[in-house]
């Protein structure tokens, strides 16, 4: 890898990390005034406390080199994925400083994973109990499913070189981490909310949902325009490298582009003849997000053409996933967290084993049992491919991945929210909810 590699690499990282700035006005613009501070504080330790843990450990548990498909185990010495980056100075592997660039950039994924939580547990969780969540999911429980599936040697990863046992069909695609990223992050969200419970008033004596509207729609469409600005670093930038990849990372803007835009119109139409009945902006800000999480796994691997499918099934199945949580499970979940991301980041892994043209998949996975492609460009039968070009294991692969994953995150996840809420820390009381945070917490309101 060479210079221009890593510059790249922190040229994409800081569109990623950017997208920090996308979460808090989102977030901001979608609660109500008098929790406004508290839930940008919670935003800016997200990228505080994730820098530290991801720098200390987090990076090696996802990437250290080692025979252990589960966890990474080597992270004390060597020049990747080591703890507290030992051994990356002046190696003469790595005289660029790429590995510096990748940590660079993979920390800006562990920091949304994590931000992806607070929406769901916005305007009434205590700030020591956010504190702690945040420390497991970025120090344990994201990189442990960051190992399974990007790492050599993960259990389920399809970077392992062929001729290594596969522990399943080769591995899953999930290109930029719809799964790894968007729905551990979603599922930790479903967990927290449904554990803490919806906030005061949020469900009237009739059991149906008290609309309770954010105070700001400039503030939230303002973070969905820069959430989707720094996709354009998180999809594209995921093939890792410039040199060699042009075509590639171009392709993958288009596809995020056209995915993003269909599930905006998509999500605003449904809701338009069967939800609010009115035009309405947050439906189009969680259709582009649900569109741009839709296709972050098959990004590299999916035509422009399926793109548009994989978004405007991916706003349908952000609607439905939304009305299921609020009118019938009664979890609260403000930003619609799950709906967004965790619902949105499983349809775009099956989608991608569903969708994934094998040309494309040779291209970037190449030699390591996908996509199969003769000399003359024609499908290998017998080759690993996505179901809709005549091969089944990428999908079984992929339900493998997700299925582990779900597993994971919510058998850590529930016990930690349920300890937390047994011995008190979890949720403010029913004055400090009722006064808002940013008065009893933070000093005073934000519009002061």
């Amino acid at each position: 890898m060479g210079d221009v590699d890593s510059f790249y690499l922190l040229v994409v990282g800081c569109l990623v990390f950017f997208m920090q700035a996308g979460f808090g006005m989102l977030e901001a613009g979608t609660v109500r005034a008098k929790n406004t501070k508290n839930i940008l504080l919670k935003n800016m330790l997200d990228a505080c406390i994730g820098a530290m843990i991801w720098w200390s450990f987090g990076y090696g548990i996802a990437y250290s080199g080692g025979d252990n498909g589960f966890i990474g185990t080597a992270g004390i010495e060597g020049a990747g994925g080591s703890f507290f980056a030992k051994g990356w100075y002046g190696t003469s592997e790595d005289v660029t400083g790429y590995t510096f660039a990748g940590w660079w950039f993979q920390y800006g994924f562990a920091a949304a994973a994590a931000t992806i939580v607070s929406g769901a547990v916005a305007e009434r969780c205590a700030l020591p109990a956010y504190l702690i969540y945040t420390c497991v999911i970025t120090g344990f429980i994201y990189p442990v499913v960051v190992h399974w599936v990007w790492a050599t040697g993960g259990f389920v990863s399809a970077f392992t070189p062929k001729g290594d046992t596969y522990p399943v069909c080769g591995g899953v695609v999930d290109f930029a981490g719809s799964g790894v990223v968007h729905m551990t992050g979603g599922l930790a969200a479903f967990c927290g909310a449904s554990v803490l419970g919806p906030r005061t008033g949020r469900y009237g004596e009739d059991g149906k949902p008290v609309p309770m509207p954010g105070h700001s729609t400039t503030l939230s469409v303002l973070g969905t325009f820069i959430l989707w600005l720094g996709w354009y670093g998180f999809n594209p930038g995921s093939t890792l490298a410039i040199t060699g990849y042009g075509m590639t990372m171009s392709r993958v803007a288009v596809c995020t582009t056209v995915a993003a835009a269909m599930g905006g119109i998509t999500t605003l139409l449904i809701d338009k003849m069967i939800g609010s009945k009115v035009w309405d902006v947050s439906a189009v800000c969680n259709g582009v997000l649900g569109g741009l999480v839709s296709i972050t796994a098959g990004c590299a691997t999916i035509s422009t053409w399926y793109s548009a499918v994989v978004g405007m099934l991916g706003g349908f199945v952000y609607f439905g996933a939304s009305k299921l949580l609020s009118t019938k499970l009664k979890v609260d979940d403000p930003l619609d967290a799950f709906a967004v991301h965790g619902a949105c980041g499983f349809w775009g892994v099956i989608a991608t084993a569903l969708f994934a043209s094998p040309v494309y998949t040779d291209g970037i996975f190449g030699g390591r049992g996908y996509g199969s492609v003769n000399e003359d460009g024609v499908y290998d039968a017998d080759g690993y491919s996505s179901a809709f070009f005549g091969g089944g294991k990428m999908l079984g692969s992929a339900c493998v991945a997700l299925f582990a994953t779900i597993a994971w995150v919510c058998t850590l996840s529930l016990p930690m929210f349920f300890v937390m809420k047994k011995i008190g820390i979890f949720r403010v009381s029913a004055e400090i909810e009722e006064a808002g945070m940013d008065t009893s917490k933070h000093g005073g309101s934000a519009y002061s």
